[in-house]
C-alpha cells in the first residue's frame, strides 16, 4: 500500500471545494485546480466562509483556520496543479464526454505512478478508463455533499484497477476521516445513490403529477424520519443542474422514459433556479422556509 500524501482536486465546483477542505482540514497539502479563475474565487470564498462557521461554533481555532487555508493552493495551470502529485480526484461536471476528456489530459501530464480518481456520482470508471494508459491506477471515489458530515466515500474499481490502488486510496480516505465503502460490483449510482435514485425519482414524480406539493413531501420525510430537511431541500443542496445530469446518465443507460428528468426539474433549471448555489431552487436561500419555526405544522 502506497502512502498518498500529495493531492490535487481537479475541479473547484461545489463538491470540489468541499473535498479540498476535507483534505486540508486533516493536514493534507493540496492543489485545487480549475480552468476558471471565477470558479477558484468562489471556491476560496466558500472554504473561508465554511471555516468561519466552524470557528464560530468552536470547532477550530483561528490558528487552525489559517493553517487549513494555507494548505490549499488555488491553481489555474493544470501542469502546475498535478506536478508531483500522488492522487488526483476529478470533480468536473457529470458528463461522460467531459470526464473522458479530462482523464485523457490528466494521463498525459500526471506522473506515471499518479492515481486518477473520479468523484462521479453515477458514471462508472469503466466508461472512462480507456481514455488513459493507466487502467490499473484509476477508480471511482464518490464523496457526498459536506463530507465532514456525511463522511462516506464509495470506492469502485474499473476492469483493471489493482488491489494496491484500492488499498492505497482506502488508506488515504481514512487519513482524512472518511469512511471508505467498497462497491463490490460495478453499479451505476454506487450504493447509497441507488437508494436515493428511487426516492428522488418518486418525489419528483409525485409533484410533477400534481399528487402533492414539494413542501408536503419534505414535511412527510422530515416528520417520519426526524431529519432537518427533506428530499427537495437535499436536491437544492446538490444543485438541480447536477440532479438533471445524474438523471440523464440513468436515462441514457435504461432508455426508460421514467428515468428521464421530469418537466418540473427542467423548468426550474431553465429559470436559473439551481438551488443553494443560485439563491433559489425549490426553496429560497440562504434562509429556506423549512428552517423557519412552525414550518412543519403549517
Amino acid at each position: 500500500m502506497r502512502d498518498l500524501r500529495r493531492v490535487c482536486v481537479y475541479g473547484a465546483g461545489t463538491l470540489g471545494w468541499q473535498i479540498a477542505l476535507q483534505c486540508a482540514s486533516h493536514g493534507r497539502r493540496l492543489s485545487l485546480y480549475d480552468i476558471s479563475a471565477r470558479a477558484l474565487e468562489r471556491a476560496s470564498l466558500s472554504i473561508t466562509t465554511e471555516l468561519d462557521t466552524w470557528l464560530e461554533a468552536g470547532k477550530v481555532s483561528d490558528r487552525e483556520k489559517r493553517s487549513t487555508l494555507g494548505l490549499i493552493k488555488f491553481e489555474s495551470d493544470a501542469v502546475e496543479a498535478v506536478g508531483g502529485i500522488d492522487l488526483v480526484i476529478e470533480a468536473v461536471p457529470e458528463k461522460l464526454d467531459v470526464k473522458r476528456r479530462v482523464f485523457e489530459e490528466l494521463d498525459k501530464v500526471c506522473d506515471e505512478e499518479t492515481i486518477i480518481a473520479s468523484n462521479s456520482s453515477s458514471i462508472r470508471i469503466s466508461l472512462i478508463e480507456n481514455a488513459t494508459m493507466r487502467r490499473d491506477r484509476v477508480l471511482n471515489t464518490h464523496f457526498y455533499s459536506f463530507p465532514w458530515r456525511s463522511r462516506v466515500v464509495e470506492l469502485m474499481r474499473g476492469t483493471m484497477t489493482s488491489d494496491e490502488t484500492m488499498s492505497s486510496v482506502g488508506g488515504f480516505m481514512r487519513s482524512i476521516d472518511m469512511v471508505p465503502l467498497v462497491v463490490r460490483k460495478e453499479s451505476t449510482g454506487f450504493i447509497f445513490n441507488r437508494v436515493w435514485r428511487a426516492v428522488k425519482r418518486e418525489c419528483l414524480q409525485l409533484v410533477d403529477e400534481g399528487v402533492a406539493s414539494f413542501e408536503d413531501v419534505d414535511r412527510a420525510w422530515m416528520c417520519i424520519y426526524g431529519m432537518d430537511s427533506g428530499p427537495f431541500g437535499l436536491m437544492d443542496r446538490v444543485g438541480l443542474d447536477v440532479v438533471r445530469d445524474i438523471e440523464n446518465v440513468y436515462y441514457g443507460e435504461s432508455h426508460d422514459l421514467r428515468d428521464a428528468p421530469p418537466r418540473l426539474l427542467l423548468e426550474k433549471i431553465e429559470k436559473g433556479e439551481l438551488g443553494v448555489k443560485s439563491g433559489k431552487g425549490f426553496y429560497s436561500y440562504p434562509n429556506p422556509a423549512y428552517r423557519e419555526p412552525g414550518w412543519l405544522e403549517a
